[in-house]
């Protein structure tokens, strides 16, 4: 389904390639469209791009961002710092954990987010640097660029395509494929499954998704820069661990709580991670798209984001500031490349230049209103299709 015949390229190269928007045809031969429907994304980008110009606004972060990144950079290390130099009571200890977890779902959505998607600075070296806050959570940039960047941003909600949506556990979150006895609970189950994503992530999911890559034709480094990865991906997970987990029970804390505390964490930012990211995407308005024998999408690839996607709590100010703006999700997935804190000023502009061209806008306006749609979500797609009934 990956493979490609063009010549081989870098990442970055392709994470370029498909987000100048100047293309109808993507890699796996899915096509986006007419010609004629790429005239929306035209004329908005060109009225987002008339705003900043009036304004004298540059794109990329302002001072709100630096002090959002200071916050939350400091928040954590200052956690962490806690747990090492004063070795709190265990009562006291778990609860830095889950509130350690806080801070690093909110680095995860408002620091490291931006900076891998180019949109944290026009300087690629403060990019790259700040991405690397990915790490904090045993996390590798390569393979996240790959998945999110190029898989998600691109074939948003498409199954086989879209990695965030593939049927994975005992968790179904795509109306396309087969329904199991054990989906009817996932409503409630669900959560519980979040609760593990990023201690997967930083176990064993880089090292899945490198093999995966490799075999379907995604990732084309060579042999010497994969095995130069490898060996820093070992190396950044050994350390990891050890600096959360070995560490802390050498300065003479009980290893119960320091293993305790650490999945703690973890369990608090998979948590609020994922079901951020499920409510603006997995949810009964959201379309789940299937290409025709052709590859076929009916939309364009702009309009196509703006039918996959889904907005929550735009109102709320710390909402906003805590998930990085992927409460504005359809401008995220319109403009990537601009830095989070202005998707409520360009929000106006694409709301009301949607509704000229007739094209949805999916918003809830709180964010219990959108996280009941998301459990009604999992609720329809646990139960079974009449053609699976009996089957």
């Amino acid at each position: 389904m990956y493979e490609s015949t063009r010549a081989p390229i870098t990442l970055s190269t392709l994470c370029t390639y498909l987000f100048t928007l100047n293309y109808h045809k993507s890699k796996p031969g899915i096509v986006f469209g007419s010609p004629e429907q790429q005239i929306f994304f035209k004329d908005l980008r060109s009225r987002v791009e008339n705003y900043f110009e009036s304004t004298g606004q540059s794109k990329y972060a302002n001072s709100t961002m630096i002090v959002k990144t200071i916050v939350l950079l400091g928040g954590y290390l200052g956690c962490i710092a806690c747990q090492w130099i004063l070795l709190p009571t265990p009562a006291i200890s778990l609860l830095i954990f889950a509130l350690t977890g806080v801070f690093l779902a909110g680095i995860g959505m408002s620091v490291m987010h931006d900076a891998n998607h180019g949109a944290y600075s026009a300087n690629e070296s403060v990019n790259r640097w700040v991405g690397y806050s990915l790490n904090l959570l045993g996390g590798m940039v390569m393979n996240w660029k790959m998945q999110h960047n190029v898989l998600h941003h691109t074939y948003t909600n498409i199954t086989g395509l879209d990695e965030d949506i593939d049927t994975k556990l005992a968790l179904k979150l795509s109306p396309h494929g087969p329904t199991t006895k054990v989906h009817r609970y996932q409503w409630f189950y669900a959560f519980f499954l979040y609760m593990i994503l990023t201690l997967y992530w930083g176990l064993l999911k880089d090292l899945v998704q490198f093999f995966h890559y490799k075999k379907a034709g995604l990732n084309r480094q060579s042999n010497t820069k994969n095995a130069i990865w490898l060996f820093k991906t070992t190396v950044v997970k050994t350390a990891y661990f050890l600096l959360m987990i070995w560490f802390p029970i050498f300065l003479g804390m009980p290893a119960w709580q320091a293993i305790s505390g650490f999945l703690i964490m973890h369990a608090v930012s998979g948590l609020i991670l994922s079901v951020v990211f499920q409510m603006a995407h997995v949810v009964p308005d959201a379309d789940f798209p299937q290409p025709d024998a052709n590859g076929f999408i009916p939309h364009s690839w702009a309009e196509h984001q703006m039918r996959t996607t889904m907005n929550f709590s735009t109102k709320s100010k710390w909402i906003s500031w805590y998930v990085g703006g992927l409460n504005f999700q359809i401008e995220h997935h319109l403009f990537t490349k601009i830095c989070h804190v202005h998707y409520p000023a360009i929000s106006t502009i694409v709301k009301e230049t949607a509704a000229e061209y007739g094209i949805p806008y999916n918003e809830k306006s709180t964010f219990g209103e959108a996280l009941r749609e998301h459990i009604s979500f999992l609720r329809i797609q646990g139960v079974p299709k009449l053609s699976e009934i009996g089957g």
